[in-house]
Order: C-alpha cells, then structure tokens, then sequence
C-alpha cells in the first residue's frame, strides 16, 4: 500500500558521540588499566629495532592477551591500520604468527581505538524516543559524525533509517547537525563558510538537505543549532543568534515558499517571540507547526526546561506544507523529572518520564524532540 503521509521530526539529542570501547567501562579502573597496557604496546611498536622479547610482545599483547589474569587481547580495543601494505604481522591462514617487521621503520601504520557499540542506558533512552517518535526524516542536533549517526542507528534504531548524513561544521568539539531519512537524498548544500575570515557566520552549519519524497517531490530540510544562550561571557549570544537567525532567513530567499516544500528545523536555543529570532519568525509564508497545532496555547509549546518551560526547538514548514499539515507534537518522556516538574506547574499539563528515565545521567536528552505530519 503506497505511502500516504510522512512525519517529520527535530531532536537535540544531547553529545550523540561514539564512545571508544575503552572508554565504555563503568568502573574506570578498568580502563585506565587498558590505556596503561595501549600506551606500553605503543612504546615497543615505536621503537627502531625490535628484539625477539619485543616482538613477542607485540603478538602477545595485541593477539593473545593474559585470559589467566583477565588481561583481554587489545585488539578488542584498537586496531592498526596500515597505509602500505601489511608489512608488521607475518601471518598464516589469516592468523598472526609473529611479528614481520625488524622495527618502526619497516611500516607505515597508525592505532586507531575501535568504537564500541551504543548500549548504555542513557542512550538506550534516546533511541526509545526516536522509536517512539518514528520519523520518516529527522533533523539530528549535537550528533559527532556521519559513522555515528550510522551506528547508532544500527545498534539501537534497528536499522530504521536507510540515509543518514551530518557534514562536519564549525565546533571545534564536534558538536554537528546532520539528518535521518527514510527516503533517497539529493542535492546537500552547506553554509559552513559563510561569513568572512575567521568570523563564521554558523556556530555549526545550516546544512540543506533534499529529500526525494515518495510522490515525487522534493522537500528541503535546513537543519540548524544556533548559539547557545550558556557561557556567554562576553554578552554577544544574543546578536550572533540574531545574525544567524537573520542569515537562515536570507537563505530561504532562493526557494519560492508560496511552492516549494521547505522545512527549518533545529534547536534555535531562543523563544518564539524573542528578538534574535525575529528575523527568521517574521519570514512570510514560514509556520511553526506547534503554533498550528496549538494555536493561543504557548503552555503546550515547551521543549526544554531549565528555569522555565520554553520552545526553543523547532519545525517550520513552508506554505505548501501547512496546507498540508496533519498534526504535530512533541515528545517529553524522555526528560528526567518530567512528572516532577509538569505536576508542580498548573498551567502545565501533567505528563510522566519513561521508567527508564531514572536519573539525569540516563535521560534521553535534556531536550524533547518535535514532530509534524503531513499528507503526501
């Protein structure tokens, strides 16, 4: 049965970084004894000439391990890459058997840690949300790179999602927007230059993806996370959100929003009726699908929570796309304390956290993700 409508989705999902396997342990001792053991394999595989003890090490070390004194091998834990050819194990059928190279010199090598599979219950939680959400196409804030996204997706989505793509931005610390689609992608455009010399315009990106739609149209999603209202020491976030705000705006000029199918969708870390967000709120032929959902009703907007309940997570959809808006909503159950915070507040309405949100440390994210249907 052909597809009849899809739903759209934007969740800031909270530093979805892949953890390297070392690093997964929840007691920690663990791993610095793993980091000890990765950082004397590294000293021996540097030096220049490799004595017999040495390279029986090395093969011990990486291959074997100590199973008697629960010492794993590490190559659970990292992995060698070599860039010309496989010049440092001599191996026979598939195995290692000893170590080739007389020293460092022989290879061109690097040690890469092998990343280990989302499992933990926080993001256990944010994959409940995103499953329970069940975009077709999904605007993915603070994920660190395309694998992860991949990955993720695999370990906890069941592989719900066939595209995934997230082009690195601007944060140093890898904190990117990228997308979930259910559908083919097309064009991908960035703004990530945007700006001149060292003063991007984008504290990420606002990359713009096509998405190639069942009924033959092209919907383009412009994902976003403007400048946190946090750590602004200097006073500026304000203004630099405003200037963001306003270059998303001038953006949106190359589409025809009275035709085109036009989504901006992100975390904009500000209200509705905010000034730095004026210039993107003010767009003719631009709607917030929580404000068609919810008209007069700001109460029932709220995405975040920190001294207030308040929308600072969006989807704004273009002419054509109110017309054929269905529904939309937002997904709080994965917000620790959210029965304690809505039953504390009468003009909130009451709601309850998944049972799996037992703590700050295990929620799913400290934002709740919106959702829009649409008739295709």
């Amino acid at each position: 049965m052909p597809q009849s409508k899809f739903r759209v989705a934007s969740f800031n999902v909270e530093n979805l970084f892949a953890r390297p396997k070392v690093f997964n342990f929840r007691d920690r001792s663990i791993g610095d004894a793993l980091l000890k053991r990765i950082g004397d394999f590294r000293k021996i595989l540097g030096k220049a000439n490799y004595s017999a003890a040495d390279k029986a090490r090395l093969v011990q070390e990486f291959d074997q391990g100590d199973p008697a004194n629960d010492k794993p091998p590490l190559k659970k834990f990292i992995k060698i890459r070599e860039d010309r050819g496989s010049k440092l194990w001599k191996t026979q059928n598939r195995k290692i058997v000893g170590v080739k190279a007389s020293g460092i010199g022989d290879c061109d090598l690097t040690i890469e840690f092998i990343k280990a599979k989302f499992s933990e219950i926080g993001r256990e939680n944010t994959g409940k949300v995103i499953r329970t959400v069940k975009a077709d196409v999904a605007c993915i804030v603070e994920a660190e790179d395309r694998l992860s996204l991949k990955r993720f997706d695999t370990d906890l989505l069941s592989s719900r999602y066939r595209y995934e793509m997230l082009l690195d931005g601007n944060d140093q610390r890898g904190i990117d927007v990228g997308i979930y689609s259910r559908f083919p992608l097309g064009g991908i455009w960035t703004h990530m230059f945007d700006g001149t010399g060292r003063s991007k315009t984008f504290s990420r990106d606002c990359p713009e993806y096509e998405i190639k739609l069942p009924n033959g149209k092209s919907l383009f999603v412009l994902c976003n996370h403007l400048k946190s209202k946090g750590y602004d020491v200097s006073g500026t976030a304000g203004a630099r959100r405003k200037k963001q705000a306003k270059a998303i705006a001038d953006i949106l000029k190359k589409y025809d929003l009275t035709r085109d199918w036009v989504i901006v969708a992100g975390d904009m870390n500000d209200t509705p009726d905010s000034g730095p967000l004026k210039p993107l709120m003010d767009v003719p032929d631009l709607y917030d699908v929580l404000a068609l959902q919810f008209p007069g009703q700001p109460e029932k907007r709220w995405t975040y929570h920190y001294n207030s309940f308040d929308q600072i997570d969006y989807i704004l959809v273009s002419k054509p796309l109110k017309g054929r808006f269905i529904q939309a909503g937002v997904e709080r159950r994965g917000i620790y304390h959210l029965k304690k915070l809505t039953t504390s507040n009468p003009n909130i309405d009451d709601e309850t956290e998944f049972d799996t949100v037992t703590h700050w440390t295990n929620a799913a994210s400290d934002h709740a993700p919106v959702w829009a249907d649409f008739d295709l």
